[in-house]
């Protein structure tokens, strides 16, 4: 099976064409044959070793990769009937375990994690939904803005931000959103309210609109103390990166993991509807070959992307 790992920690370059034996589905999981896989920072910081306190008794070659979308070819025992061979998906990989992650032909990934991919969506915008979605999802779930509160998302114009945008605009949010002048455009169409400046006067830009400070705020540009302030008393901020605080002013800081719903089935097939319906989209910034890995790495670290990169493995 071909497969694009790392055999020791470092740049773009240390990314490879491997070839490794087909896993097998055990209890509970199901194999994919994957068609494409999202290139995302976690796999950057996979490549780089920022992983590697996670990967306790795993051996070389790691392979990154979280996003992936394709075609089941192998069942498991105990998976129940919701998922069938030869069925269209997408699943989130749990790239530190000892099957890998998504760079590779075959994935083995727990039956949990698998959702039909969405109508009408081909396999490369398929695989850009799960992780930044579920991100996005799980942050707004953990802030609790009531309906009709007011939310800020900075990292407007990214992946996470702009789900962010999109899913708090379905629970009937105002939203408050950063973005540089090129990305103007594409943060209002996104459903922003009310775009500010980004940059690290953000804050007082947010207390322009907001003179008292709004009671949330989604940091998706990993700015953390800079966005602090504009937070009102007692206010709530989901952090992407794993920052935790502290904060003051009675402010909660909430580091966020998509980790936690990673098994949350419900959760991934709702946001698979959400997209299905138009609420959510997805957006495929180039498709790459798989061979190719080490390129999508230097132009994800470049920055200025808009969509995701998406490695071609069909």
């Amino acid at each position: 099976m071909r497969a694009i790992g790392v055999n020791a920690f470092g740049g773009p370059e240390v990314l490879r064409v491997l070839d490794l034996p087909a896993p097998q589905a055990g209890p509970g999981e199901v194999r994919v044959r994957v068609h494409a896989a999202a290139v995302n920072p976690t796999d950057v910081l996979l490549r780089t070793g920022g992983h590697a306190v996670r990967m306790e008794g795993v051996e070389p070659p790691f392979v990154p990769g979280m996003d992936a979308a394709g075609v089941i070819d192998q069942l498991g025992p105990g998976t129940g009937d919701r998922l069938a061979v030869g069925q269209r998906v997408i699943a989130m990989v749990p790239f530190t375990g000892p099957h890998g992650g998504a760079y590779a032909e075959q994935v083995v990934v727990p039956a949990a994690a698998v959702v039909p991919a969405p109508r009408g969506a081909d396999f490369a915008e398929a695989s850009t939904l799960l992780m930044n979605a579920a991100t996005a999802r799980l942050a707004l779930d953990v802030l609790a803005v009531p309906s009709g509160g007011t939310l800020a998302v900075t990292g407007a114009a990214g992946a996470v931000g702009a789900y962010a945008i999109e899913l708090a605009k379905a629970d009937g949010l105002t939203v408050i959103a950063d973005a540089s002048p090129r990305d103007t455009d594409l943060v209002r169409g996104l459903g922003a309210d009310q775009v500010v400046a980004r940059g690290r006067d953000v804050a007082a830009r947010v207390r322009e609109v907001r003179p008292d400070g709004v009671a949330a705020l989604l940091d998706g540009s990993a700015q953390t103390t800079e966005v602090v302030p504009a937070l009102a008393d007692g206010g709530d901020l989901a952090e992407l990166r794993g920052w935790a605080g502290p904060a003051e002013r009675g402010i909660r800081v909430h580091p966020v993991m998509v980790s936690d719903v990673m098994l949350d089935t419900d959760l991934l097939d709702a946001l698979r509807h959400q997209a299905e319906k138009g609420v959510l989209g997805m957006r495929v910034a180039e498709v790459l070959p798989a061979e190719e890995a080490a390129r999508a790495h230097r132009l994800l670290e470049a920055g200025g992307l808009r969509g995701r990169l998406v490695l071609d493995f069909s």
